[in-house]
């Protein structure tokens, strides 16, 4: 179960079926990381990509505070279902878009297709270091980042990045959240032979 934290449907809770292995940020975490976010995004007015959509905690915070455009990819068929069902039972079936899939097959299937405000990205706890460099990669060389937009990694505390792009970590426990750039616009060379 997790809890909204604000907006629309700020303090509904959510419950999932007891079988599902999900692990929901804590509301510290999220109400920490949705300061930060607030003081620099207009929640309206951005575009939302969130990766390992789980059962939504993520996905309907952004759709509470009035995000309109949410793309949420999660590989779990009964997860997909239930972010479609809750989704449609909050009255946000045309704000969040679930899509079904392996999230390193879907960043490849994608690529330079549309770019995002925030990319958000929850792996599992288990995932290996080397997998979340793959993510990276993936997210910044492949524009799914607008100029002002955010890459960000909610990853165990123990993982340490190091990457060019990497601008903050805030810890939260054992729970920590990484902050990347978008890679730089490289300049178009207009000049002729």
């Amino acid at each position: 179960m997790y809890r909204i934290i604000a907006g629309k449907w700020k303090a509904k809770k959510i419950a999932a079926p007891k079988n599902f292995d999900v692990r929901p940020t804590t509301d510290f975490a999220k109400e920490a990381l949705f300061s930060i976010l607030e003081n620099k995004y207009d929640m309206q007015s951005i575009s939302v990509l969130d990766l390992f959509a789980g059962i939504g905690s993520i996905t309907f915070e952004f759709a509470s505070r009035g995000c309109q455009d949410i793309a949420s990819v999660e590989m779990n068929p009964k997860h997909t279902s239930f972010l479609n069902s809750t989704a449609s039972e909050l009255g946000f079936s045309l704000n969040v878009s679930v899509q079904r899939g392996d999230v390193f097959d879907w960043l490849k299937k994608f690529r330079n297709k549309k770019s995002y405000e925030i990319v958000f990205s929850d792996a599992p706890f288990e995932t290996e270091e080397k997998k979340y460099y793959e993510l990276l990669s993936l997210v910044l060389n492949n524009r799914y980042l607008k100029p002002n937009g955010v890459l960000i990694i909610e990853h165990q505390s123990r993982l340490k990045f190091d990457h060019p792009n990497l601008i903050d970590t805030r810890k939260y426990g054992n729970v920590s959240f990484s902050f990347f750039d978008p890679n730089a616009e490289e300049e178009e060379d207009l000049t002729t032979e």
